[in-house]
């Protein structure tokens, strides 16, 4: 009979420091879990700035395009400069010659005579049509030196435009555009008359 109860309990104290033992073991463990997860590093993504694609565009035409990784752009952009600084000189070239053979012909100088070079018709040479002539040569000068200026405003207009497009470009570069285009049609509450009546709601994800 003692033999059967110290038997007994050393069941009793093993079966307990079993239990403590699994305890300890398994606290430790979680504890140790723990510290690893807090020292998890989370990468941060760089923040795409519109503010220096503006710049960037601001300084050099298309370097805030290339700032936005939109590539196929610069072409468009200097292709649309040099049209433009195109016809600035041409029209500004016949606004010379215009200009010149305008002077010529108002002073009192025989020896200037740059107008006799142009394609003028021998009868606007005469007496009585002088005063006509000059009056078509002032014209045309007027209106080459407007046209001229228009080109310089578009221009300016154009590089506008191209800064303009940088800042748009960066503020929708983290922008998801993915394909979940979906409508869910879910019943819900909707209020009519300050009182609650079951409706439709339509959702939208994109």
């Amino acid at each position: 009979m003692y033999k059967k109860r110290n038997i007994f309990r050393i069941k009793i104290y093993g079966t307990c420091f079993l239990i403590i033992l699994f305890l300890t073991t398994g606290f430790s463990a979680f504890s140790q879990k723990t510290v690893v997860d807090s020292t998890r590093i989370t990468e941060t993504k760089p923040v795409h700035s519109p503010h220096k694609a503006t710049i960037y565009s601001a300084v050099m035409p298309g370097l805030g395009q290339i700032y936005n990784r939109k590539y196929w752009k610069v072409p468009l952009i200097y292709g649309g400069f040099a049209t433009l600084g195109y016809f600035i000189n041409f029209n500004n070239e016949v606004y010379q010659t215009y200009k010149l053979a305008y002077s010529d012909l108002i002073d009192t100088n025989p020896f200037t005579n740059s107008y006799l070079e142009m394609d003028i018709p021998p009868s606007f040479f005469e007496p009585g049509n002088i005063s006509q002539l000059t009056e078509n040569l002032s014209r045309a000068k007027d209106t080459w030196r407007r046209n001229r200026d228009l080109v310089i405003i578009g221009t300016v207009v154009f590089y506008a435009f191209t800064i303009i497009d940088a800042s748009v470009d960066a503020h929708f570069f983290n922008f998801d555009i993915g394909d979940d285009l979906t409508i869910n049609w879910t019943p819900g509450p909707v209020m009519c008359m300050d009182k609650k009546a079951i409706g439709v709601q339509c959702k939208f994800t994109f």
